[in-house]
Protein backbone atom coordinates (compact mmCIF):
# COMPACT_ATOMS: atom_id res chain seq x y z
CA UNK A 1 0.00 0.00 0.00
CA UNK A 2 1.41 3.36 -1.00
CA UNK A 3 1.85 6.26 1.41
CA UNK A 4 -1.00 8.12 -0.29
CA UNK A 5 -3.31 5.12 0.13
CA UNK A 6 -2.38 4.81 3.79
CA UNK A 7 -3.05 8.51 4.33
CA UNK A 8 -6.43 8.22 2.59
CA UNK A 9 -7.40 5.20 4.69
CA UNK A 10 -6.35 6.99 7.87
CA UNK A 11 -8.34 10.10 6.93
CA UNK A 12 -11.38 7.99 6.05
CA UNK A 13 -11.15 6.13 9.33
CA UNK A 14 -10.85 9.35 11.31
CA UNK A 15 -13.85 10.84 9.49
CA UNK A 16 -15.87 7.69 10.25
CA UNK A 17 -14.95 7.89 13.94
CA UNK A 18 -15.97 11.55 14.12
CA UNK A 19 -19.24 10.81 12.32
CA UNK A 20 -19.94 7.87 14.64
CA UNK A 21 -19.26 9.95 17.76
CA UNK A 22 -21.51 12.69 16.47
CA UNK A 23 -24.32 10.19 15.78
CA UNK A 24 -23.90 8.66 19.25
CA UNK A 25 -24.05 12.05 20.91
CA UNK A 26 -27.17 12.99 18.98
CA UNK A 27 -28.97 10.16 20.78
CA UNK A 28 -27.65 10.92 24.26
CA UNK A 29 -29.00 13.31 26.86
CA UNK A 30 -26.84 16.34 27.54
CA UNK A 31 -24.42 16.00 30.49
CA UNK A 32 -25.85 16.78 33.93
CA UNK A 33 -23.95 20.06 34.16
CA UNK A 34 -26.30 21.51 31.49
CA UNK A 35 -29.58 19.88 32.57
CA UNK A 36 -32.38 21.64 34.47
CA UNK A 37 -30.54 24.96 34.50
CA UNK A 38 -31.55 28.53 33.70
CA UNK A 39 -30.26 29.52 30.26
CA UNK A 40 -30.26 32.88 28.47
CA UNK A 41 -29.83 32.78 24.69
CA UNK A 42 -29.45 35.85 22.49
CA UNK A 43 -30.53 35.64 18.87
CA UNK A 44 -32.76 32.75 19.93
CA UNK A 45 -35.57 32.84 17.38
CA UNK A 46 -33.88 31.28 14.35
CA UNK A 47 -30.88 29.32 13.14
CA UNK A 48 -28.26 28.22 15.64
CA UNK A 49 -29.84 30.14 18.53
CA UNK A 50 -33.16 28.33 18.14
CA UNK A 51 -31.39 24.98 17.70
CA UNK A 52 -29.48 25.56 20.96
CA UNK A 53 -32.73 26.52 22.69
CA UNK A 54 -34.39 23.29 21.52
CA UNK A 55 -31.54 21.17 22.86
CA UNK A 56 -31.62 22.92 26.23
CA UNK A 57 -35.41 22.68 26.41
CA UNK A 58 -35.13 18.92 25.92
CA UNK A 59 -32.66 18.94 28.82
CA UNK A 60 -35.28 20.56 31.06
CA UNK A 61 -33.76 24.04 31.18
CA UNK A 62 -35.70 27.20 31.94
CA UNK A 63 -35.17 29.51 28.98
CA UNK A 64 -34.83 33.26 28.51
CA UNK A 65 -35.09 34.04 24.80
CA UNK A 66 -33.71 37.32 23.51
CA UNK A 67 -34.38 38.85 20.10
CA UNK A 68 -35.59 42.10 18.54
CA UNK A 69 -38.78 40.92 16.79
CA UNK A 70 -41.86 40.37 18.98
CA UNK A 71 -43.65 38.06 16.55
CA UNK A 72 -40.63 35.78 16.08
CA UNK A 73 -40.04 35.70 19.84
CA UNK A 74 -43.60 34.67 20.60
CA UNK A 75 -43.48 31.96 17.94
CA UNK A 76 -40.23 30.50 19.25
CA UNK A 77 -41.48 30.68 22.85
CA UNK A 78 -44.70 28.86 21.97
CA UNK A 79 -42.76 26.07 20.26
CA UNK A 80 -40.30 25.65 23.12
CA UNK A 81 -43.04 25.55 25.78
CA UNK A 82 -44.21 22.34 24.12
CA UNK A 83 -41.16 20.71 25.73
CA UNK A 84 -42.78 21.42 29.10
CA UNK A 85 -40.28 24.03 30.28
CA UNK A 86 -40.82 27.66 31.40
CA UNK A 87 -39.89 30.18 28.71
CA UNK A 88 -39.47 33.93 29.07
CA UNK A 89 -39.30 35.85 25.78
CA UNK A 90 -37.68 39.27 26.09
CA UNK A 91 -37.52 41.87 23.33
CA UNK A 92 -33.99 43.23 23.48
CA UNK A 93 -31.49 44.84 21.15
CA UNK A 94 -28.22 43.47 22.56
CA UNK A 95 -26.25 46.30 20.99
CA UNK A 96 -27.84 48.64 23.56
CA UNK A 97 -26.41 48.33 27.05
CA UNK A 98 -29.51 49.67 28.80
CA UNK A 99 -31.73 47.08 27.10
CA UNK A 100 -29.36 44.26 28.04
CA UNK A 101 -29.35 45.39 31.66
CA UNK A 102 -33.16 45.50 31.68
CA UNK A 103 -33.30 42.00 30.17
CA UNK A 104 -30.96 40.61 32.83
CA UNK A 105 -33.07 42.18 35.59
CA UNK A 106 -36.20 40.64 34.11
CA UNK A 107 -34.53 37.24 33.86
CA UNK A 108 -33.43 37.33 37.50
CA UNK A 109 -36.88 38.41 38.65
CA UNK A 110 -38.49 35.45 36.88
CA UNK A 111 -35.96 32.64 37.27
CA UNK A 112 -33.17 33.80 39.57
CA UNK A 113 -29.47 33.81 38.58
CA UNK A 114 -28.47 32.68 35.09
CA UNK A 115 -26.58 29.39 34.91
CA UNK A 116 -25.93 29.26 31.15
CA UNK A 117 -25.28 32.32 28.99
CA UNK A 118 -25.17 31.90 25.22
CA UNK A 119 -24.13 34.88 23.10
CA UNK A 120 -25.36 34.09 19.61
CA UNK A 121 -26.94 37.26 18.19
CA UNK A 122 -25.17 38.95 15.32
CA UNK A 123 -25.30 41.01 12.14
CA UNK A 124 -23.76 40.18 8.76
CA UNK A 125 -22.91 42.85 6.19
CA UNK A 126 -21.74 41.49 2.83
CA UNK A 127 -19.98 43.47 0.14
CA UNK A 128 -16.64 44.88 -1.06
CA UNK A 129 -14.67 47.16 1.22
CA UNK A 130 -15.12 50.24 -0.99
CA UNK A 131 -18.90 49.89 -0.70
CA UNK A 132 -18.82 49.75 3.10
CA UNK A 133 -19.45 52.68 5.42
CA UNK A 134 -18.15 53.36 8.91
CA UNK A 135 -21.63 52.59 10.23
CA UNK A 136 -21.33 48.99 8.96
CA UNK A 137 -18.29 48.45 11.17
CA UNK A 138 -19.99 50.15 14.09
CA UNK A 139 -23.15 48.06 13.70
CA UNK A 140 -21.20 44.80 13.64
CA UNK A 141 -19.01 45.74 16.61
CA UNK A 142 -22.06 46.72 18.66
CA UNK A 143 -24.03 43.55 17.92
CA UNK A 144 -21.21 40.99 18.00
CA UNK A 145 -18.57 42.40 20.36
CA UNK A 146 -20.10 44.92 22.76
CA UNK A 147 -23.19 42.72 23.07
CA UNK A 148 -20.95 39.96 24.47
CA UNK A 149 -19.35 42.44 26.86
CA UNK A 150 -22.72 43.67 28.14
CA UNK A 151 -24.19 40.21 28.78
CA UNK A 152 -21.04 38.64 30.25
CA UNK A 153 -20.31 41.51 32.64
CA UNK A 154 -23.96 41.50 33.68
CA UNK A 155 -24.17 37.75 34.36
CA UNK A 156 -20.66 37.22 35.73
CA UNK A 157 -21.14 38.41 39.35
CA UNK A 158 -23.70 35.65 40.04
CA UNK A 159 -21.57 33.06 38.23
CA UNK A 160 -18.51 33.94 40.30
CA UNK A 161 -20.52 33.05 43.41
CA UNK A 162 -22.23 29.86 42.20
CA UNK A 163 -20.55 28.74 38.96
CA UNK A 164 -21.92 28.78 35.43
CA UNK A 165 -21.35 28.25 31.73
CA UNK A 166 -20.73 30.81 28.96
CA UNK A 167 -20.87 30.00 25.26
CA UNK A 168 -19.69 32.80 22.97
CA UNK A 169 -20.53 32.11 19.33
CA UNK A 170 -17.90 33.74 17.14
CA UNK A 171 -16.89 32.57 13.66
CA UNK A 172 -14.06 31.20 11.57
CA UNK A 173 -14.11 34.78 10.26
CA UNK A 174 -12.69 35.76 13.65
CA UNK A 175 -9.62 33.66 12.88
CA UNK A 176 -9.33 34.23 9.12
CA UNK A 177 -10.52 37.41 7.42
CA UNK A 178 -12.85 36.52 4.55
CA UNK A 179 -13.21 38.84 1.53
CA UNK A 180 -16.42 40.89 1.37
CA UNK A 181 -17.13 40.21 5.07
CA UNK A 182 -14.72 42.69 6.63
CA UNK A 183 -16.99 44.39 9.24
CA UNK A 184 -18.28 40.97 10.31
CA UNK A 185 -14.77 39.49 10.61
CA UNK A 186 -13.46 42.47 12.59
CA UNK A 187 -16.27 42.13 15.14
CA UNK A 188 -15.85 38.36 15.39
CA UNK A 189 -12.09 38.71 15.92
CA UNK A 190 -12.78 41.08 18.83
CA UNK A 191 -15.34 38.60 20.21
CA UNK A 192 -12.76 35.80 20.04
CA UNK A 193 -10.25 37.88 22.02
CA UNK A 194 -12.86 38.80 24.63
CA UNK A 195 -14.06 35.23 25.05
CA UNK A 196 -10.55 33.88 25.48
CA UNK A 197 -9.76 36.61 28.00
CA UNK A 198 -12.87 35.84 30.06
CA UNK A 199 -11.86 32.19 30.19
CA UNK A 200 -8.34 33.08 31.31
CA UNK A 201 -9.53 35.39 34.08
CA UNK A 202 -12.21 33.06 35.47
CA UNK A 203 -10.16 29.85 35.68
CA UNK A 204 -10.58 28.06 38.98
CA UNK A 205 -13.94 29.74 39.66
CA UNK A 206 -16.18 26.88 38.41
CA UNK A 207 -17.04 28.81 35.24
CA UNK A 208 -16.85 27.15 31.84
CA UNK A 209 -16.18 29.50 28.91
CA UNK A 210 -16.31 28.12 25.38
CA UNK A 211 -15.32 30.10 22.29
CA UNK A 212 -17.29 28.66 19.37
CA UNK A 213 -15.60 29.15 16.00
CA UNK A 214 -18.02 27.69 13.44
CA UNK A 215 -17.53 27.63 9.70
CA UNK A 216 -20.40 27.50 7.21
CA UNK A 217 -23.77 26.61 8.74
CA UNK A 218 -27.18 26.16 7.16
CA UNK A 219 -29.06 28.71 9.27
CA UNK A 220 -30.84 30.86 6.70
CA UNK A 221 -28.56 33.82 7.43
CA UNK A 222 -28.61 34.91 3.77
CA UNK A 223 -32.16 36.26 4.11
CA UNK A 224 -31.28 38.38 7.15
CA UNK A 225 -27.84 39.61 6.06
CA UNK A 226 -27.32 43.10 4.65
CA UNK A 227 -25.79 43.42 1.19
CA UNK A 228 -23.82 46.30 -0.33
CA UNK A 229 -22.12 46.77 -3.69
CA UNK A 230 -23.75 44.77 -6.48
CA UNK A 231 -26.34 43.46 -4.05
CA UNK A 232 -27.89 40.77 -6.24
CA UNK A 233 -24.56 39.20 -7.14
CA UNK A 234 -23.37 39.37 -3.53
CA UNK A 235 -26.60 37.73 -2.37
CA UNK A 236 -26.21 34.94 -4.92
CA UNK A 237 -22.68 33.86 -3.99
CA UNK A 238 -23.32 34.22 -0.28
CA UNK A 239 -26.54 32.18 -0.40
CA UNK A 240 -24.92 29.39 -2.37
CA UNK A 241 -21.74 29.15 -0.27
CA UNK A 242 -23.70 29.34 2.99
CA UNK A 243 -25.68 26.20 2.20
CA UNK A 244 -23.45 23.81 0.26
CA UNK A 245 -24.05 20.20 1.38
CA UNK A 246 -20.81 18.61 2.53
CA UNK A 247 -19.28 21.98 3.44
CA UNK A 248 -22.01 23.66 5.52
CA UNK A 249 -23.20 22.09 8.78
CA UNK A 250 -26.81 21.88 9.94
CA UNK A 251 -27.67 24.10 12.91
CA UNK A 252 -28.95 21.15 14.97
CA UNK A 253 -25.70 19.23 14.58
CA UNK A 254 -23.70 22.36 15.41
CA UNK A 255 -25.82 22.97 18.52
CA UNK A 256 -25.23 19.46 19.84
CA UNK A 257 -21.49 19.67 19.28
CA UNK A 258 -21.22 23.05 20.97
CA UNK A 259 -23.20 22.04 24.05
CA UNK A 260 -21.12 18.89 24.53
CA UNK A 261 -17.95 20.97 24.15
CA UNK A 262 -19.28 23.46 26.72
CA UNK A 263 -20.07 20.69 29.19
CA UNK A 264 -16.57 19.27 28.70
CA UNK A 265 -15.08 22.71 29.52
CA UNK A 266 -13.23 22.94 26.23
CA UNK A 267 -11.61 26.28 25.44
CA UNK A 268 -12.55 26.37 21.75
CA UNK A 269 -14.74 24.45 19.33
CA UNK A 270 -14.06 24.78 15.61
CA UNK A 271 -16.96 23.38 13.62
CA UNK A 272 -16.73 21.82 10.14
CA UNK A 273 -13.66 20.12 8.77
CA UNK A 274 -13.19 22.92 6.25
CA UNK A 275 -13.05 25.56 8.97
CA UNK A 276 -10.54 23.57 11.02
CA UNK A 277 -8.29 22.97 8.03
CA UNK A 278 -8.47 26.61 6.94
CA UNK A 279 -7.66 27.89 10.42
CA UNK A 280 -4.71 25.51 10.77
CA UNK A 281 -3.39 26.47 7.33
CA UNK A 282 -3.63 30.15 8.27
CA UNK A 283 -1.71 29.52 11.48
CA UNK A 284 1.08 27.72 9.62
CA UNK A 285 1.15 29.69 6.36
CA UNK A 286 -0.62 33.05 6.81
CA UNK A 287 1.01 34.64 3.78
CA UNK A 288 -0.08 31.85 1.44
CA UNK A 289 -3.63 31.76 2.79
CA UNK A 290 -3.99 35.52 2.45
CA UNK A 291 -2.72 35.34 -1.11
CA UNK A 292 -5.28 32.63 -1.93
CA UNK A 293 -8.03 34.74 -0.38
CA UNK A 294 -6.89 37.69 -2.49
CA UNK A 295 -7.41 35.49 -5.55
CA UNK A 296 -10.89 34.59 -4.29
CA UNK A 297 -11.60 38.29 -3.83
CA UNK A 298 -10.61 38.99 -7.44
CA UNK A 299 -13.43 36.68 -8.56
CA UNK A 300 -16.11 38.33 -6.43
CA UNK A 301 -18.18 41.31 -7.61
CA UNK A 302 -16.40 44.65 -7.50
CA UNK A 303 -17.63 47.89 -5.96
CA UNK A 304 -19.97 49.99 -8.11
CA UNK A 305 -19.25 53.72 -8.41
CA UNK A 306 -21.00 56.19 -6.17
CA UNK A 307 -22.98 55.81 -2.93
CA UNK A 308 -24.46 52.40 -2.26
CA UNK A 309 -27.31 51.44 0.08
CA UNK A 310 -27.51 48.22 2.08
CA UNK A 311 -30.40 45.86 1.32
CA UNK A 312 -31.60 42.91 3.38
CA UNK A 313 -31.37 39.54 1.68
CA UNK A 314 -35.10 38.82 2.01
CA UNK A 315 -35.75 41.83 -0.25
CA UNK A 316 -33.39 40.61 -2.96
CA UNK A 317 -34.73 37.13 -3.68
CA UNK A 318 -37.27 38.34 -6.24
CA UNK A 319 -35.22 41.18 -7.73
CA UNK A 320 -32.34 39.30 -9.36
CA UNK A 321 -31.77 38.38 -13.00
CA UNK A 322 -33.05 34.89 -13.79
CA UNK A 323 -29.61 33.25 -13.87
CA UNK A 324 -28.68 34.74 -10.52
CA UNK A 325 -32.00 33.73 -9.01
CA UNK A 326 -31.39 30.15 -10.16
CA UNK A 327 -27.91 30.23 -8.62
CA UNK A 328 -29.21 31.52 -5.30
CA UNK A 329 -32.05 29.02 -5.56
CA UNK A 330 -29.54 26.19 -5.27
CA UNK A 331 -28.57 27.57 -1.89
CA UNK A 332 -32.18 27.93 -0.79
CA UNK A 333 -32.88 24.35 -1.90
CA UNK A 334 -29.94 23.08 0.14
CA UNK A 335 -31.20 25.10 3.08
CA UNK A 336 -34.64 23.48 2.92
CA UNK A 337 -33.39 19.95 2.24
CA UNK A 338 -30.50 19.74 4.67
CA UNK A 339 -31.61 21.96 7.54
CA UNK A 340 -31.68 19.08 9.96
CA UNK A 341 -32.35 21.03 13.15
CA UNK A 342 -36.07 21.14 12.40
CA UNK A 343 -37.98 18.58 14.50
Amino acid sequence: MTSASKALCAATGLAAMIWGLDRWRSRQALPAVLRSKTALITGATRGLGLALARELAQAGCKLILCAREVEELEGAAAELREFGVPVLPVVCDVSRQEEVEAMLRSARDHFGPIDILINNAGTIVVGPLMSMQVGDFTRCMESMFYAHVYTVLGALPDMLERGGSILNVTSIGGRITVPHLLPYCCAKAAAVAFSEGVRQETRGRNIRVLTAVPGLMRTGSFDNALFRGHQAEEYAWFTLSDNLPGLAMSARRAARQLLWALAADRAEARLTVGARLAARAHELMPGLVNQLLAIVNSQLPGAPPGPNASIEGSQLAGQMPAWLDRLAGLGRLAQEKYQLYKP
